[in-house]
């Protein structure tokens, strides 16, 4: 069966990927992103504002464990064997009854129309060209319906935050479920927004322009919310040539006509209502096994960092952990996910899947995830930047490069299947 509206493009063997990139570049012709995550990072830079850039590329304080995440993937090294026949590679998976090509899938990611004016939209047709699963982010730019609706029987799952009203909880997992997605992510490192200095030295929050919420606006349990009063009183604004350009980005963002928005004043009440009841900071363990009367998908706990925490999530019956440390945005100087993830493995002893995402940024730290312990990962940022550049194309292109750059990583370290890594294959920085 196919995963998008058409059958997907085959996807190359990582060998014909290279020839592909070195016979285009003897006609002159270059990748349309960077390789280098570094060199696309720097392209998306120039291809941003830079309240978009500081959005997409910042973390919290001074980025302490965004630059960990990364560097602690060098602390293991791959232990390559010789002489295994790997001219078969095979980098599929089934991941809760579903086939999976390679051991990917596209982290949730809010306002992407800070990218790209497609946003999730070009995310949900590149994913799906490629059978790679996308997790709809709660913080889209479109809704889960439109993405759906443009990928077929491709996968693709949601992303929660618990808002402070459980019946918006239940509507959009109900959602989720009724436009095709397969399981649902509830996010646990958000019940407060972290302190993100890039942000805060701009003042800038793209929830105030309206960006971002169209999993709220296109939800009839929110327009029902947004008539009662909010929690906590607005605050009070000054008046300035800046708050009309705010408010005239608002209308023109909101669903329906600029002059029926204006008289209507609903944008503004849909913006304070989601910064009224978005988050919950008082959501415990408690709360979580409620998610079971709204939906029969598979649910997993993003942000788990503490293997006790893993250990809880087992004892209340959920179905997967995703070990997360929201790509270095809540915490300032975090433990970051690779160096918890042989404790949480250890901890769950092989009863659930584990996925792990930030840092992840090459074939190779693919790999070592693998080896110690996960079932995949979550690409995040890079093809953020991927659709700056190049929009639906420069999403696809990233993807085909992580496909390739992981498959030569495994047959260059002598295997040739997901099952053959393992802890073996690594050597630690300091073993002793």
């Amino acid at each position: 069966m196919p995963f998008g509206p058409q059958q997907p493009t085959p996807i190359s063997h990582a060998a014909d990927r290279q020839r592909t990139i070195y016979v285009a570049g003897a006609s002159g012709i270059k990748p349309i992103i960077p390789i280098s995550e570094t060199e696309l990072q720097s392209q998306a830079k120039q291809a941003l504002s830079r309240k978009a850039y500081d959005y997409i590329a910042g973390g919290a304080g001074k980025e302490h464990t965004v630059s960990h995440n990364q560097s602690a993937f060098r602390q293991w090294h791959i232990l390559p064997r010789m002489l295994r026949d790997v001219s078969q590679r095979d980098t599929s998976l089934e991941l809760f009854g579903r086939k999976m090509h390679s051991p990917f899938l596209t982290a949730p990611i809010g306002v992407l129309e800070l990218a790209h004016k497609e946003g999730d939209l070009a995310v949900a047709k590149a994913t799906s060209s490629l059978g790679v699963p996308m997790i709809f982010s709660s913080q889209a730019s479109y809704p889960m319906e439109s993405c759906s609706a443009l990928m077929g029987n491709a996968p693709r799952w949601f992303q929660l935050y618990w808002s402070k009203s459980d019946e918006l909880v239940k509507s959009l997992v109900q959602r989720a479920e009724n436009c095709g997605c397969e399981a649902i992510v509830i996010t646990l490192d958000t019940t407060l927004l972290g302190w993100r200095e890039r942000d805060l030295n701009l003042a800038y929050l793209p929830f105030l322009e309206g960006k971002g919420i169209a999993q709220y606006v296109s939800d009839p349990v929110f327009q029902q919310l947004m008539a009662e009063p909010d929690l906590a009183a607005p605050e009070k604004r000054k008046v300035t040539a800046t708050t009309l350009q705010t408010a005239f980005k608002l209308m023109n963002r909101y669903p329906g006509s600029f002059v029926g928005n204006l008289r209507s004043g609903k944008p503004l009440r849909a913006v304070r209502k989601f910064i009224d009841i978005y988050s919950r900071p008082s959501l415990n363990w408690q709360d979580i096994p409620k998610i079971r009367a709204f939906t029969k998908l598979p649910i997993l706990l993003k942000g788990i960092l503490h293997p006790d925490d893993a250990k809880k999530a087992l004892e209340i019956g959920i179905d997967g952990i995703i070990v997360s440390n929201h790509g270095g945005r809540q915490i300032d100087g975090a433990v970051s996910t690779i160096e918890m993830l042989p404790e949480i493995c250890q901890a769950v002893q092989g009863k659930i899947p584990v996925l792990l995402d930030s840092g992840v940024r090459t074939g190779a730290d693919v790999f070592k995830a693998l080896a110690l312990g996960a079932s995949a990962v979550c690409l995040g940022r890079p093809y953020a930047y991927a659709l700056a550049i190049a929009g639906e194309a420069g999403v696809r292109e990233y993807l085909l490069n992580m496909m390739a750059d992981f498959e030569l990583t495994m047959g260059l370290a002598g295997c040739k299947s997901l099952s053959e890594i393992g802890r073996a294959c690594l050597r630690p920085e300091h073993p002793f």
